[in-house]
């Protein structure tokens, strides 16, 4: 491992960085506010970003261990994805998808069907996440009832999920404290329980606990019936829940039972799409499951542009030709939808990916895996899980609980502020620190993040110690 280095270099930016917390405390709505600093915060303030790093406000250099939103997937400054960014905006900067189309959307199209599994040959491009769910779940309502179905709208999600944050697709999420003080469409939906085998529910084995999950959502479809059950829409590993990895079976198992009860499997690959598990696209390469409907966003672009959609199934669309409403209209639609700048920049993206990333990523997260399992020799973590370029550190200071709302709620951002100082940005969740780092990450730097993660826990524990309230 290299050394634990000071980050601090001689720069400029303090003016620069204190005229934008002036700024953002007084206009600047950040996403996922608390009511009594709505409107008057100001976050980790970064000038700019290079590779796998970002310069933060104090001219430090950080590692970008979550790539951004896990989506900088092909690392910052890639001159070939700002000249192509240049070069569409020159040629057309913009088209109605309403009565025209572009070149780029219609090359990025088949490429993507190249990669998806099974029948899924056809993309509705979105602008980021929550809209491709959001259109996946209303070309759910409107497959129904154009085959005469209207009641078969309800919704499969899970606890832990984390779907978007448009009206429909906020609704599936299950994460705690979520919907606290939010409006869902609560009636459409039911949420089982959250594949994660550290937080299985007592009694149960580890091998008994894919059994139990598909056990549970047979009875859900039972108990609702399946004629009013549109959809289900699960992450192949739950991301912001905590990169959630489910038992090796469970996944293949919920397919055939969807498949078994004319069930929409959407599988929600935002995150775990373009290279973050080492394929385009995860469903089938590593879980061996072919969905419906895919969605995707983030590393499509690698975050370079907004940019989303959803892989629908050939079979869908033949339902719908042989339909008797010809007539009837798929009223859905976003001023961006297939934007040429951002299907240019995805284009230029998939080349890179294609071109090396994707085997450097399969080889290089094996390495990560390994090197980041090796933090649960510390004492305040409970588990390391991950795939691929993913992984989630769980810290437990109260094991008698076993559940994380009871722990100290600041555990990960008290791990965060250490690790910034010494040249790593985490990202903070509860008792929890996620990292996603770009997938140019060479081992050397793989050994850098992992050591600075280790000493801001060991920092953080002594703090904890220090104040008198663990005594791990």
């Amino acid at each position: 491992m290299a050394a634990i280095r000071d980050t601090r270099i001689d720069s400029g930016f303090a003016d620069e960085a204190a005229r934008a917390v002036g700024q953002a405390t007084k206009h600047l709505v950040q996403p996922w506010p608390f009511a009594g600093s709505v409107g008057d915060e100001a976050r980790t303030f970064v000038t700019d970003g290079d590779g796998i790093y970002i310069t933060d406000g104090d001219g430090r250099r950080l590692i970008d261990g979550p790539a951004g939103m896990w989506c900088t997937n092909v690392g910052h400054r890639r001159k070939e994805l700002a000249e192509v960014m240049y070069e569409q905006a020159m040629a057309l900067s913009y088209n109605t998808p309403w009565y025209t189309m572009s070149s780029p959307s219609a090359e990025l199209a088949e490429r993507l069907a190249g990669h998806a599994p099974g029948d899924l040959n056809h993309v509705f491009f979105t602008t980021g996440g929550s809209s491709a769910v959001e259109t996946a779940l209303r070309f759910m309502q409107f497959y129904n009832n154009v085959r005469g179905r209207p009641d078969k709208k309800l919704i499969l999600s899970r606890g832990g999920a984390y779907h978007g944050s448009t009206y429909l697709s906020a609704s599936l999420n299950g994460r705690p404290r979520d919907a606290d003080w939010m409006d869902g469409a609560d009636a459409l939906v039911t949420k089982l329980t959250a594949p994660n085998p550290f937080r299985r529910p007592a009694g149960v084995s580890k091998e008994g606990f894919a059994d139990f999950l598909v056990e549970e959502f047979r009875n859900a479809v039972a108990r609702l019936g399946a004629d009013r059950i549109g959809a289900f829409v699960g992450e192949p590993v739950q991301a912001s829940g905590g990169v959630i990895v489910p038992p090796e079976t469970y996944l293949p198992r919920i397919r055939e039972i969807c498949r078994e009860n004319d069930i929409l499997y959407v599988s929600d690959e935002v995150v775990t799409g373009f290279g973050r598990l080492g394929h385009v696209f995860a469903s089938k390469d590593v879980f061996g499951v072919e969905p419906d409907m895919i969605t995707f966003a983030k590393g499509v672009t690698s975050g370079y542009f907004p940019l989303g959609g959803v892989m629908i199934s050939e079979r869908l669309l033949q339902d719908l030709r042989r339909s008797n409403h010809p007539e009837a209209m798929f009223g859905h639609g976003l001023t961006y939808t297939s934007h040429p700048i951002g299907c240019a920049v995805a284009l230029k993206n998939l080349d890179l990916l294609e071109g090396g990333i994707l085997d450097h990523a399969r080889t290089v997260g094996a390495y990560f895996q390994q090197e980041m399992k090796a933090l649960e020799d510390l004492p305040l973590v409970g588990e390391v899980r991950g795939l691929g370029l993913m992984a989630c550190v769980e810290c437990v200071a109260d094991r008698e609980s076993n559940d994380p709302l009871q722990l100290d709620k600041n555990v990960g951002r008290r791990i965060d502020a250490h690790c910034q100082a010494l040249g790593l940005l985490v990202r903070p969740l509860i008792n929890m620190c996620v990292m996603s780092p770009p997938l140019i990450i060479t081992r050397e730097q793989v050994d850098d993040l992992v050591g600075i993660l280790r000493e801001g826990i060991s920092r953080t524990m002594d703090d904890l110690r220090r104040e008198g309230v663990w005594r791990g």
